[in-house]
């Protein structure tokens, strides 16, 4: 068993932040209509991808009826579909669909995680919530020994990222920003959220083009 695979029961029962369990779990008990009939995982949620991985993928927090019912990062709602198609398109994922833990999915060169292990109301998890799961992060990134590249999706991703490696003062976040740090590439993503895809803020090419130039950062 790897350090990685080491880690993932720590993370699954992690019980440090009382507000996002309660809110895992009262999310997996009322559901959302269309997923009435599944049983959600309701519990933090792992990283998951090549464990030689070069690139790294670093997101927000699972979201309230894709991962926390998925159990699996990006699994089973709009954002991991925007992101698995895209990395599929760069090589680095093996299908473009994410519908469910054993659907077949493997990465290529790449591990997908996020900065925050739990669901959290309004995606949105306090400074302090942030803090206690930021050891977490760290151990995963002390596994990868081969990571090159850190694709941060969002700003809060980032944040974590910039305080993980000490960045100060931090670079302002911008959607294909580079920052060098710890012997890492930070590059920048808006977020393939609703909000962000829907108003094209972000579109399927700009996402493309982060992941050609994360493959390219590694060669």
């Amino acid at each position: 068993m790897s350090h990685l695979q080491k880690l993932e029961p720590e993370i699954i029962s992690c019980t440090k932040c009382s507000r996002l369990n309660n809110w895992c779990k009262q999310v997996a008990l009322e559901k959302k209509a269309a997923y009435r009939d599944e049983d959600y995982w309701g519990k933090p949620v792992t990283g998951f991808g090549d464990e030689e991985a070069q690139i790294v993928v670093v997101g927000l927090a699972p979201g309230a009826h894709g991962a926390n019912r998925t159990g699996r990062v990006f699994t089973g709602d709009r954002s991991g579909d925007w992101l698995f198609r895209a990395m599929h398109r760069a090589g680095l994922a093996n299908q473009p669909e994410s519908a469910r833990r054993g659907d077949g999915l493997k990465l290529k060169n790449a591990w997908v995680t996020v900065a925050v292990k739990c669901a959290p109301p309004l995606n949105k998890p306090t400074p302090a919530e942030r803090k206690k799961c930021a050891p977490f992060l760290r151990r995963e990134l002390e596994m990868l020994s081969r990571a090159k590249v850190i694709v941060c999706l969002g700003g809060i991703a980032y944040q974590a990222m910039c305080s993980e490696l000490g960045v100060s003062p931090r670079p302002k976040f911008g959607h294909g920003v580079q920052v060098a740090a710890g012997g890492y590439t930070l590059l920048c993503s808006y977020h393939p959220s609703q909000q962000n895809t829907f108003t094209k803020k972000l579109t399927e090419p700009m996402l493309d083009k982060i992941f050609t130039d994360a493959v390219a950062l590694t060669n």
